[in-house]
């Protein structure tokens, strides 16, 4: 383990003893957290599930205790503890149902603890929490989390009914269960654009309002870069369905492909796919000239994602879409013109990267050069796709830009079958119509 994951280490010790003074229940919120932190450390090992991504989940644990020590506290009824709250928004937030889960049994053993070892409670926090995990993994649209809120309630109250051997004690007990799980769905529903901000993330949710393409940027894509607009659809569809493949995101990734050339905005006339088929504004410019104007849409289309608040996971795609590939056309170019006992850097002619760090990225890295590349055959066939899809792909490995990710040599045959039948659709043979006589 290195340095920083003892420090780490370190930090969520403290602030889960700190709590456990405050609150005055003994060891339970040290011994719950310690042990939880251990546990998601040795079952993500990858490097996608960072130190910081943990802190956040301890933030929202101790978030959520804190409410229940505060409806202890003030006397109120303690089955308004937030018992779906941390399933729900772990899983929204991070989209991984084992962490759901690993919080849920935490949030359970020290709700309980802090309502004087009340196993009635740990079981129905339980429950609901691995019901609302069940019920919000994947969601997409906003009545789904409204839905989950209903039967999680529906769950607790089914489950109060089981642990008093179908004695209806107080039938207001019961009414409260209810509405918990129905409120808190309403909460989660107004907080959740304030965690997406916190935490640098993004919801399946807010992954949709932006395909919406009213969005100011794709609007203008469409007008003023129609042949860009055109390319990143495809690459969205070609990314998704190879996400789909392997496992990953694969909605981060269409979206993400969205927006990945926003930067051509500035400039559209100097990409190819925009450009008339008589001229290209390429021919009067030096090699040089041509590579920074190419090279510059990543720095332009990050600024401009700032500018319209893009999600940070976002504009990760518009930086690392191209890693520190070579612009190997004006590269070529360069050495055309140059003299034998000249040399042309390689370095000078590569994006500045970094390279892809996350499956999604990588995705559509592959796609966007796949589909480029596709559109210049003169003569697409299912032979020659083929061909140049694995060739692309192996250039890409061999070129190192698929280092910082975790695509295996699986992953990367997958997502060759998903591009070559995908492309085989979009160029496939179209038969000649006979001219109609008159």
């Amino acid at each position: 383990m290195e340095l920083r994951h003892y420090a780490a280490f370190g930090l969520y010790s403290a602030v889960a003893f700190g709590c456990s003074w405050i609150l005055d229940i003994n060891l339970v919120i040290p011994v719950v957290l310690v042990c939880l932190v251990m546990l998601l450390r040795f079952i993500h090992r990858s490097e996608d599930f960072k130190t910081y991504r943990i802190l956040y989940l301890v933030f929202l644990f101790v978030l959520v205790i804190s409410a229940s020590f505060a409806i202890r506290i003030y006397n109120a009824p303690v089955l308004f503890s937030p018992f779906p709250v941390l399933a729900m928004l772990s899983v929204m937030l991070f989209n991984d149902l084992i962490v759901a889960f690993l919080l849920t049994v935490g949030s359970s053993i020290t709700i309980a603890a802090i309502n004087g070892n009340d196993f009635y409670l740990a079981l129905i926090c339980l429950v609901s929490g691995i019901a609302a995990a069940l019920l919000v993994d994947g969601a997409r649209r906003r009545n789904v989390i409204i839905r989950a809120g209903i039967i999680v309630g529906v769950v607790q109250v089914v489950v109060g009914i089981l642990l008093t051997n179908f004695r209806l004690l107080d039938p207001n007990q019961y009414l409260i269960l209810f509405s918990n799980g129905v409120i808190y769905s309403v909460i989660i529903l107004g907080i959740l654009p304030v965690f997406e901000m916190l935490f640098g993330t993004v919801t399946n949710i807010s992954l949709l309002e932006l395909a919406d393409f009213n969005h100011p940027l794709l609007h203008r894509l469409m007008l003023e870069a129609p042949g860009t607009y055109h390319h990143s659809l495809i690459v969205g569809n070609l990314s998704e369905a190879a996400c789909s493949a392997i496992g990953a995101n694969s909605l981060l990734a269409r979206i993400g492909a969205y927006y990945h050339d926003i930067g051509k905005l500035n400039k559209p006339e100097y990409f190819s796919e925009n450009q008339e088929l008589a001229a290209s504004k390429h021919d009067t410019l030096s090699p040089t000239i041509s590579k920074m104007v190419i090279m510059n849409h990543i720095k332009e289309g990050v600024e401009l994602g700032r500018r319209h608040h893009l999600n940070p996971r976002i504009v990760d795609f518009i930086q690392h879409h191209h890693g520190t590939s070579l612009v190997y056309y004006f590269y070529r170019r360069a050495l055309e013109r140059v003299e034998d006992t000249q040399e042309v850097p390689e370095e000078g002619f590569r994006y500045p990267g970094p390279r892809p760090r996350t499956k999604e990225i990588a995705v559509v890295l592959l796609a966007d050069s796949v589909e480029a590349a596709t559109r210049s055959m003169k003569s697409p066939s299912p032979d020659g796709i083929r061909e140049l899809v694995h060739k692309i792909i192996n250039n890409k490995f061999i070129d190192g830009q698929l280092d910082d990710c975790d695509l295996t040599l699986k992953d990367l045959e997958k997502i060759a079958n998903v591009f070559i039948h995908v492309l085989s659709g979009i160029y496939h043979t179209r038969i000649t119509y006979p001219d109609q006589k008159k």
